[in-house]
């Protein structure tokens, strides 16, 4: 479920949808249903597992540090240290050039 999560935007609806596929899993598991109701809580300590939030910031975290480490001059670390320009552009298509001349 969380196969290529180190390269997503975290945002809260992204994680709330994968918070309640978890608990849709979790209660798979333990072949329980909705209408038993049985709280999140309890299905969360029958099951052991860890919540996707946590799991996916872990992952994002590993993720940097690995990226920081390399020094292959791959564009993953190009990306990361890329610094904007400071000045604005000019509005529209940019002037044809002639590049044999």
């Amino acid at each position: 479920m969380t196969y290529g999560s180190e390269t997503w935007s975290l945002t809260m609806g992204l994680i709330r949808r994968l918070r309640v596929t978890q608990r849709a899993m979790e209660r798979a598991m333990l072949g329980v249903s909705l209408r038993e109701q049985i709280r999140n809580e309890e299905i969360r300590r029958r099951t052991r597992v860890t919540d996707i939030s946590q799991r996916l910031v872990k992952l994002k975290w590993q993720w940097a540090g690995h990226i920081a480490r390399r020094t292959d001059g791959r564009w993953g670390l190009k990306v990361l240290e890329w610094r904007p320009r400071t000045c604005k552009r000019n509005v529209g298509r940019p002037p044809t050039t002639w590049t044999g001349d």
